[in-house]
């Protein structure tokens, strides 16, 4: 299990926060009572427990305010009261945690806080309830529950969660892939209730932007779940979330995907509940008419198409958590954030191997073997979606790629792009790229543009066209010049430098001798790299090592740019001059919030990796 997923009833708020808290002491100090102190903030210092800011001064940026309100006054809604005390009379709310004169470090029991299980040791054996006859459910339910991911998706990252928060440090418990079938070969979850670190993150963000600054005003994230799948469906407008939801539905969701060995696979949605028999009424009124399974495993609702499959997932003795290859990619991907996925490649894709073509199905052996899994998670300074890709084979055709140089461009670099190993990729696929470019409805054109580089300009392909892109291709533009249209720009490749200035040359004859006038560029031979430009000042100037790689904006939007295979990297910052005077109010504003975009990641013969952050100013 990651370190950014604790066990079951270690306290959340202090889990670990990923990459940037990586050079922490192995042995950090302890509290009294044993447990470690929580990791200290990237952004900002946590004041200690009780501690307020001046009287009339708010907590600064990247600060937690502290635990426990001012005296006297009784704590709002999703904070937590001091350490050790609890307002008289009054219960924890959705979100809070219980005061620690309950016993240091100890978790509420989910039976006395969502209800009693029975004597037999868990909620199926007080024998699930036939809600609904067997059978396959209509289509339009499982759209509905598509809306209800992707929706909630949405208030995540646009609105309904900024309580959550800065008040709920929970993200302990049990995890949807703790209850869901062991053979599950797809999984997606949905986790309104992450880590501690996740959720201070999201509120940072939401704070930069106009939109999204004034909304976070104390709603409840499921409820804004519930009125955005309310508005998309006439059958839930006559539900209220206060009496038919609020009671029962937790924070988590997930959805497995299972083998059937039909064309169609099963599926379980797992669903936490507070409640078992306000669920059962509460899920009984939301799915109305439509035919499903429900039955109960620790602290969630199983839903699949019929009772028998909810009753099996139900009494199964493992689950998708001890599946070793699932646990092993998710510990490799690490912090699993707010929304996060898994599956395996290959078996998912057997379920539609008879729609696919020989060719596809040939190109589909490459992965069969492969798993993927990723995760969107935050920081204070960035979003990020990040996927690893594991168990594959013959990748890279077993040729080990270079890194990207990216590191190396000049500091005033505005945007660039590097992709290694095209060389290898269009020579060992070139038949296979001409045969697919054939059954394409422009594949006459594509043949006609290989028949016209082989006889207008003399290029022997795909030899010619794998020596320009070689082993490394980078190409960049620099934020000089921008403003006054004398656009600075340039490729650096790691190829043959004479092999190369032979096929421009080849170009360049072709386009004289047609009366066409060739570019003017300008060239730079060196060791093993071959630059061209737009300017022999800018020529010499990519060629020669640059220092953007110490620029920090880089630094947080590249996290492994020596490693790295391919990259994209865009400073807004650097290029925002050309936007930003065709927008107005809130929209130059959020956009004046957005800092840079870096896309990354490596790929070797058996693995690959990919990471995707949004910066923020």
């Amino acid at each position: 299990m990651s370190a950014n997923n604790p066990p079951r009833g270690q306290d959340p708020d202090r889990t670990t926060a990923y990459r940037w808290n990586q050079d922490q002491p192995e042995n950090p100090p302890t509290t009294p009572h044993g447990q470690p102190y929580p990791p200290q903030q990237p952004y900002g210092q946590q004041p200690q427990y009780g501690q307020q800011p001046p009287q009339g001064q708010q907590p600064g940026y990247g600060q937690q305010a502290s635990y426990g309100p001012p005296q006297g006054q009784q704590p709002q809604y999703g904070q937590q009261p001091q350490y050790g005390q609890q307002p008289q009379g009054q219960q924890p709310g959705y979100g809070q945690q219980p005061a620690y004169n309950q016993q240091y470090g100890q978790q509420p029991q989910y039976g006395a806080q969502y209800g009693q299980p029975d004597q037999g040791g868990g909620w199926h054996n007080n024998g699930p309830e036939m809600l609904g006859a067997g059978g396959e459910p209509p289509k339009k339910g499982r759209k509905g529950w598509v809306i209800a991911i992707a929706s909630a998706l949405a208030v995540v990252l646009l609105g309904g969660g900024a309580v959550w928060a800065v008040g709920a440090l929970g993200g302990g418990g049990t995890q949807p892939h703790e209850v869901l079938p062991a053979a599950s070969i797809a999984y997606v979850r949905l986790d309104l209730d992450p880590a501690a670190n996740q959720k201070l993150a999201l509120f940072q963000i939401a704070q930069k932007f106009t939109v999204t600054k004034d909304s976070f005003k104390g709603e409840d994230p499921r409820q804004a779940l519930f009125d955005a799948i309310q508005k998309d469906d006439d059958d839930l407008a006559k539900l209220d979330f206060a009496k038919d939801v609020d009671p029962w539905l937790g924070s988590r969701v997930g959805l497995g995907v299972v083998p059937s060995g039909k064309e169609t696979p099963d599926f379980a949605l797992a669903i936490q509940v507070k409640d078992q028999e306000a669920a059962k009424a509460g899920i009984t009124k939301l799915m109305g008419e439509e035919k499903y399974g429900l039955a109960f495993r620790d602290d969630y609702a199983l839903i699949s198409t019929t009772q028998q499959l909810a009753d099996k997932y139900a009494a199964e003795q493992g689950s998708l958590a001890d599946n070793a290859e699932f646990g092993d990619d998710l510990a490799a991907m690490g912090e699993q954030g707010v929304l996060s996925f898994w599956t395996h490649v290959g078996k998912l894709t057997e379920l539609a191997k008879g729609e696919l073509t020989a060719d596809q199905t040939q190109l589909l052996d490459q992965v069969k073997t492969a798993r993927f899994a990723g995760a969107l998670r935050f920081d204070g300074a960035y979003a990020e979606l990040a996927g690893v890709v594991r168990g594959g084979k013959n990748l890279t055709e077993g040729v080990e790629l270079p890194g990207s140089p990216l590191a190396t461009l000049p500091a005033s670099t505005a945007g660039a792009f590097s992709m290694s190993g095209l060389d290898q990729l269009i020579t060992s696929k070139w038949a296979e790229i001409e045969k697919q470019a054939a059954a394409t409805p422009s594949g006459a054109q594509f043949k006609q543009f290989v028949e016209q580089a082989k006889t207008q300009f003399g290029l022997q392909l795909p030899d010619d066209l794998a020596t320009i892109l070689g082993k490394n291709f980078t190409i960049a533009v620099d934020s000089e010049g921008l403003d006054n249209d004398q656009v600075k720009g340039g490729v650096r490749i790691a190829t043959d430098p004479a092999k190369a200035q032979a096929v421009l040359d080849k170009v360049i004859q072709a386009m004289t001798s047609s009366g066409q006038q060739p570019p003017q560029i300008a060239k730079v031979a060196g060791d093993g790299v071959f630059t061209v430009a737009t300017t022999d000042e800018y020529a010499k100037k990519l060629a020669e090592d640059g220092t953007l790689g110490d620029s920090e904006t880089f630094k947080t939007a590249i996290p492994d740019p020596d490693a790295a295979t391919f990259g994209l990297f865009v400073d807004l910052d650097k290029v925002e001059k050309l936007y930003l005077a065709s927008l107005q109010g809130d929209e130059k504003a959020n956009a004046q919030v957005l800092r840079a975009v870096g896309f990354s990641g490596t790929q070797t013969d058996t693995e690959a990796s990919f990471s995707l952050r949004v910066l923020f100013n």
